[in-house]
């Protein structure tokens, strides 16, 4: 293997990848690239045997070849190297040799025969999405998945796709979130996979801001996403999602209106004497008036006063500071609206003019 490259077009290729490659690896190899080189240009795959990323990029190629190096190590050279410099790598007695300019590094290697793969997807489900679609619904709803909850199937995020529409939810048991974006999908019926928590920040990550469609593959057990020079691929969480759908209030009589940044604003202040452990927060709603209450052991205490749009019974209820606050942080519009119906009850956040975007946070005791 022989190959020639600038080092801008070659950094950004392997920091795509990188962030499927963990520190700490049950496996050795898969702590390493695998790079092949072929007439069509260099192919560098990381993977965990969980998620898979494919990177390729043009270089010229004296010797085609393929092999495994240390990740970390490759990127932090690369890194280092100036801009603008060229890098020249070859293969030569199982030693992968980089050099640019004056500098010389010698890496160890594995064979590629031994790296590991999650196999070719060869699926006749395949489906072209709009990129920011896809993002969008992610951005929406991936703050409310679990982290390492017992319930497996809740480390993750339901992506449902039907005809005409996109859906991501994402739910840890204690709130949820919601998000529908409209598409023209060939499906007869709906069709809903589970795809891992890592699956979704990686996917997130690589998402760009182009208004472009992706491709999309589905099997029963992987997601692939083509984006063009980066092939994502991952395994899918085998389990059953809630039934997300009932747990959606309805009819809540009591509806609070107001300016999304001003209270998000005030909830953060408040948020600052919260109990750093249960980060509870107490809402006191009166007609026009808003009041938010924290505390916290060291009997320190916060209290924020907001006009408000709100005509309804007066209320006391309590809720976690962050979940409110995470909410708050996605939604793009001015105004939201926030319904509830009883202390014991969950409530329904949305946008002012729109039901796209739900979230849904259960009360706590205060």
């Amino acid at each position: 293997m022989k190959f020639e490259i600038d080092r801008g077009s070659f950094l950004q290729t392997i920091q795509a990848v990188i962030g499927v490659i963990e520190r700490r690896q049950t496996m050795p190899i898969l702590s390493n690239f695998h790079i092949e080189a072929s007439d069509t240009g260099l192919r560098v795959t990381g993977t965990d045997l969980e998620l898979e990323l494919v990177s390729h990029v043009q270089a010229q190629i004296d010797q085609p070849g393929a092999v495994t190096v240390p990740a970390r190590k490759l990127f932090d050279i690369c890194r280092g190297l100036p801009e603008g410099s060229v890098i020249r790598a070859e293969l030569t007695e199982q030693k992968f040799i980089v050099r640019s300019g004056r500098s010389r590094f010698t890496l160890a290697t594995q064979p590629a025969t031994e790296f590991p793969s999650l196999g070719d997807i060869d699926s006749a489900e395949r489906h072209a999405i709009p990129n920011l679609a896809l993002r969008q619904v992610l951005n929406r709803t991936m703050f409310a998945m679990a982290q390492q909850d017992v319930r497996y199937y809740l480390n993750g995020l339901l992506l449902a796709l039907r005809r005409d529409r996109l859906r991501a939810v994402a739910t840890d048991g204690h709130r949820l979130a919601m998000s529908d974006v409209d598409v023209e999908l060939d499906l007869a019926e709906e069709r809903q996979v589970i795809v891992p928590r890592k699956g979704v920040l990686e996917l997130n990550r690589l998402l760009s801001d182009e208004d472009e469609t992706v491709s999309v593959s589905l099997t029963n057990n992987h997601l692939q996403v083509d984006l063009g020079t980066i092939l994502f691929t991952t395994k899918l969480i085998d389990g059953r999602f809630p039934d997300y759908e009932k747990v959606v209030p309805v009819g809540g009589d009591k509806i609070l209106t107001g300016d999304r940044e001003v209270i998000r604003q005030a909830l953060a202040r408040a948020a600052i004497l919260s109990n750093e452990k249960f980060r509870g927060v107490r809402l006191v709603l009166d007609p026009g008036l808003l009041k938010l209450q924290t505390e916290n052991p060291e009997h320190e205490e916060a209290e924020e006063e907001i006009e408000v749009d709100y005509d309804g019974a007066p209320l006391e209820i309590g809720f976690n500071v962050n979940y409110l606050l995470d909410a708050l942080g996605v939604m793009e519009g001015e105004a939201f609206k926030f319904a509830m119906s009883s202390p014991d009850a969950g409530g329904l956040l949305t946008e002012m003019g729109t039901d796209a975007h739900k979230y849904v946070v259960m009360p706590m005791r205060l």
